[in-house]
């Protein structure tokens, strides 16, 4: 799993496998009932391997796996690690919020530049949320440090299904 960017908070991934789709979302299904170290679940195309809730904890990492069959025998495999979808909501409402915030605060000492009044505590509270924004920033790459390891696992786990396949 190799990162195409330093940045991405939420890697991604996509291979070919010479196989149909169907064949290998049993697959998925079958070891589902074979192993207890992942809970996997499966809806239509989408399979979603995640740890026990014993086993987690606040930045612990899913995968999300959309296998799409593209004709001739042929599938698409495309993987997308992440936190646990409220958590991530969460993480991304407060981003909007210091982003909103951040806007309101700019207009607001503009106007009172406009009108030759005092902006120094709009400014203030402008720099205060790119401070945050930062401070946002930098929990979500340490949570993404945190869950490194466990993302090595569920990608390690995802590959020994498909590795007769590939």
């Amino acid at each position: 799993m190799a990162l195409s960017n330093k940045i991405v908070l939420r890697p991604r991934f996509k291979f070919e496998v010479h196989h149909d789709n169907e064949t290998l979302l049993k697959e998925f299904e079958k070891v589902k009932t074979l192993q207890k170290t992942f809970v996997v679940s499966r809806i239509d195309d989408h399979v979603f391997i995640k740890f026990p809730k014993k086993e987690q904890h606040f930045w612990s990492p899913q995968l999300h796996l959309e296998i799409n069959t593209d004709g001739n025998n042929k599938s698409i495999v495309h993987g997308l690690f992440g936190p646990n979808p409220t958590v991530w909501t969460l993480f991304m409402f407060l981003h909007f919020v210091v982003a909103g915030l951040f806007f309101g605060f700019v207009i607001w000492a503009y106007t009172n530049k406009t009108l030759g009044n005092s902006y120094t505590l709009q400014l203030c509270l402008t720099i205060l949320m790119i401070v945050i924004w930062f401070v946002l920033y930098f929990a979500g790459r340490i949570g993404r440090a945190k869950g490194m390891p466990e993302m090595h696992q569920l990608n390690d786990f995802t590959n020994t299904i498909l590795k007769p396949y590939r």
